[in-house]
């Protein structure tokens, strides 16, 4: 259990920097801005924060924090605390940075990339029995489902590749290509 004081409703001026700009990023993402907003806030928090602090801090309805909230903990970036002596629920969000980029991932996967591989398998399975679907469209089709197969078999091998050993291999960056075979 945690034991807080009052927050302030002012933010820094470089927490509201980040916080507005995390939101604009958040929608650029598909995300609501308040869910993204709400997340930054909690990131750069350094103790757990009510819900009403929230609101009262971004200046967001009481009813849109909830909901973002429930949101934000259903993607598993927040949790929620107990804090000592209140009946209010507090959130903190995950801190460590490739934890919360690990659970995006995999949440994105889940909802954007499995569900377009069905569809693709689907669509290569159609096509490939429909006269009228002709070799282009039938070509591209199965180059689309092989793409996103890719992509979704590299994702599996990075889940288990140690994150110290993935931030590595990110920072060979380009420079790791040198070693890989030219066609």
């Amino acid at each position: 259990m945690t034991e807080i004081s009052e927050i302030p409703q002012k933010l820094p001026a470089a927490v509201e920097r980040f916080v507005l700009h995390w939101g604009d990023l958040g929608g650029q993402w598909g995300v609501n801005r308040s869910v993204a907003q709400i997340h930054a806030l909690l990131y750069l928090s350094d103790r757990p924060l009510a819900a009403e602090d929230i609101a009262g801090t971004l200046g967001i309805a009481r009813s849109s924090v909830s909901t973002s909230l429930k949101e934000l903990a259903g993607w598993h970036l927040i949790r929620r605390v107990p804090v000592l002596g209140e009946r209010r629920d507090f959130y903190v969000a995950e801190t460590d940075l490739w934890e919360m980029v690990t659970r995006i991932a995999a949440g994105r996967k889940e909802r954007e990339i499995d569900p377009a591989i069905v569809a693709l398998r689907a669509c290569v399975a159609d096509a490939k029995g429909d006269p009228a679907v002709g070799a282009v469209a039938n070509r591209r089709l199965k180059a689309m489902l092989d793409f996103t197969e890719t992509l979704d078999g590299w994702y599996a091998q990075m889940l288990r590749v140690p994150h110290n050993t993935l931030a590595k291999l990110i920072r060979l960056g380009a420079g790791i290509v040198r070693y890989l075979p030219v066609k």
